[in-house]
């Protein structure tokens, strides 16, 4: 770890890229540009400067192994491409921004141009995280989400968890299709107004997270393999084309950079790496988080989440705060929703049990077969981490959006048994994620969307469609046919949450939702959230209907920091289940409204989520404040 502390005097960041365009004089009267680039796959290299007139050519230098560079008399603002050895343009590949999309030419910025308002913030400690998962675009760009702060800030969350922005094609896409690493979409705004944004939110007390994809490239406006052959292992095949070479030292630079480019240069307080089981490359993962926590000011919170279907525990154990919890959504979807085909079929049998699994040590999956996987083993066992070492979710954009007609919840099961997972996903040690809107019961579709024209918009469409044939209800072409083109404007449309949420015809059900969200949050803040850092799991129950026959409910337990325990009891049934050995201690949160009073006749009642806090309590309530905000929200 750096030595060299936070300089809160320090207004202006900037990531100093080895490659790329580098401004060497924005603040002289004459600017000069240093431009490299690796092209191995080529004998001569060119950067061709645009502008009103003529575009200037100026020959690069080769300076073995692939690399190519020059330094011209231009500054901030100028338009450039490389022109390749066959004359061939291309756009950097690790441009800073594209103003004409991802087929035009890269612009060169001034990094140091923004200056920063809120320079002293330092981040949020990992254990106080409340992620909100959201997407730029359909938020109104930079400025639109900037708008909604102040009422996430008010929620409850503590982190924004944004989407990938880095550079698609066209002017939507839903962000898993990007090839510029570097470059934010132009279509959300310019750097600055991403930095500003990510500054308000500081100054609000949020973190921010960023999603990053470094498993593959889009199917447009990916140019590597016309300079950089050697990017890429064309023995090996993924789902997206010839896998990423991360064992070549180019391209493991490209991709530690771009990590810490967003950290040191965006103020970014962490990030969330894309489906990392599809790099198979468990050691660099490692390499990666080295990388990243050594060249971290000293005092700064940033924190590294994955997405891994492997399970691979190892890897939370030093390297990485945390996983997305796919187990816990998969097995609460089923539960909640009964449906059992695609990846739901692994999480069918005895979802109950595996959710107390979940509870009590993580994952489901800790070296089981999984039937989805050729009854392979899956994961690590998860036991000894910290709850905390989990990301839970009710609903995110991969679950939502890969559904043919992007349904969220509200529109799968009753309010009343979303209502109870919710406060088990809001007041579990595992850290929560919600995902855009669900904090008003939305009920507005997610669906996937793209921009893209001709053969590329067809197949896109047409393989969309394709895709679930193999699903019962969408086993008659005609009902295929009906899923909707992600290249319509109003497929996006669709999937634009409301500017003003207190102007929609179902504004008192929204509110009443956000309300419920609230009270549960200002209970996680006030008496979990500041006991995480050290909690321990303690297992988790299965209660039983009178057949002795597992009821759809379950008690699980944890040790939180100062020795009291946290219970929480869930039924996700249609009846009520018998309830004899209630936890001690004061009850902090309830759904339904007096679920508590017949627990106190020994039944758990039909969608309910009842959550107590055993030891002194109301010391504990008193010296934080707290007492009065549990017996409000009670009773709200």
């Amino acid at each position: 770890m750096s030595e060299s502390p936070i300089d809160p005097h320090a207004r202006h960041h900037a990531h100093c890229l080895p490659f790329g365009a580098h401004l060497l004089g924005a603040a002289s009267a004459a600017p000069r540009t240093r431009f490299r680039f690796w092209a191995p796959s080529c004998d001569s290299v060119q950067v061709e400067i645009e502008g009103p007139g003529t575009p200037a050519s100026f020959d690069m230098t080769a300076t073995g192994n692939g690399w190519f560079e020059t330094e011209v008399d231009c500054g901030a603002g100028t338009l450039y491409r490389y022109r390749l050895s066959d004359g061939t343009l291309v756009p950097d590949p690790a441009s800073r921004f594209q103003p004409q999309d991802v087929h035009g030419p890269s612009e060169v910025i001034d990094a140091r141009a923004y200056s920063w308002q809120h320079a002293h913030w330092h981040g949020r400690p990992w254990e106080e995280t409340v992620l909100y998962e959201l997407h730029v675009g359909t938020m109104g760009g930079y400025a639109g989400v900037m708008k909604r702060l102040p009422a996430l800030a008010e929620l409850g969350v503590t982190s924004i968890e944004l989407m990938p922005l880095n550079d698609f094609p066209g002017a939507r896409n839903w962000g898993y299709d990007g090839v510029l690493p570097f470059a934010p979409d132009s279509a959300y705004g310019r750097p600055d107004e991403l930095k500003a944004l990510i500054d308000a939110a500081h100054g609000l007390g949020l973190n921010v997270f960023l999603d990053v994809v470094y498993n593959h490239f889009g199917p447009d406006g990916n140019y590597l393999h016309a300079y950089a052959k050697s990017f890429f292992r064309e023995g090996t095949h993924t789902p997206w084309g010839p896998a990423i070479d991360f064992e070549r030292s180019e391209v493991s630079d490209f991709f530690l950079d771009n990590a810490l480019y967003w950290i040191n240069e965006y103020r970014i307080d962490g990030l969330r790496f894309d489906a990392v089981h599809a790099i198979d490359n468990d050691e660099w993962l490692r390499e990666l988080s080295d990388h990243i926590r050594a060249k971290v000011q000293h005092g700064r919170h940033v924190h590294l989440v994955l997405e891994n279907e492997h399970n691979t525990a190892n890897l939370l154990e030093t390297h990485f705060d945390a996983q997305w919890n796919d187990d816990a959504h998969n097995t609460l979807h089923v539960l909640l929703t009964g449906e059992t085909e695609g990846y739901y079929h692994a999480f069918a049998d005895q979802p109950i049990r595996r959710l107390a699994r979940v509870l009590g040590e993580g994952f489901t999956y800790q070296g089981d077969p999984s039937p989805i996987h050729d009854g392979k083993p899956r994961g690590e066992p998860s036991a000894h981490l910290r709850p905390t070492s989990f990301v839970m979710f009710l609903q995110n954009h991969d679950q939502i959006g890969n559904r043919a007609f992007g349904e969220r919840l509200r529109k799968l099961c009753s309010a009343e048994a979303l209502r109870a997972a919710t406060g088990l996903l809001l007041l579990s040690p595992q850290i929560p994620l919600l995902f855009m809107e669900e904090e008003f019961g939305s009920e507005q579709p997610f669906l996937f969307f793209t921009d893209y024209t001709g053969d590329l918009a067809n197949a896109v469409r047409e393989g969309r469609r394709r895709e679930f044939a193999r699903f019962a209800s969408f086993s008659d072409e005609k009902r295929r046919a009906q899923i909707p083109d992600p290249n319509a404007p109003q497929t996006f449309a669709a999937s634009s949450p409301p500017v003003d949420s207190a102007a929609q015809p179902d504004a008192h059900d929204r509110l009443d939702w956000m309300h419920f969200y609230k009270s549960a949050l200002t209970v996680r803040a006030k008496l979990i959230m500041p006991r995480l850092a050290h909690a321990k799991a303690l297992g988790a129950s299965v209660l039983t209907k009178p057949d002795g026959s597992d009821a759809n409910a379950l008690v699980a337990r944890w040790r939180l920091d100062d020795g009291e325990t946290l219970s929480i009891a869930l039924n996700l049934d249609t009846k009520d289940v018998a309830f004899e050995h209630a936890p001690d201690g004061m009850v902090v949160f309830e759904t339904p409204p007096r679920a508590r009073d017949q627990v106190q006749e020994q039944t758990l009642p039909s969608y309910a989520c009842v959550a107590w806090l055993t030891g002194d309590v109301n010391e504990y309530a008193s010296t934080h404040d707290a007492r009065k905000v549990v017996e409000r929200e009670w009773h709200a």
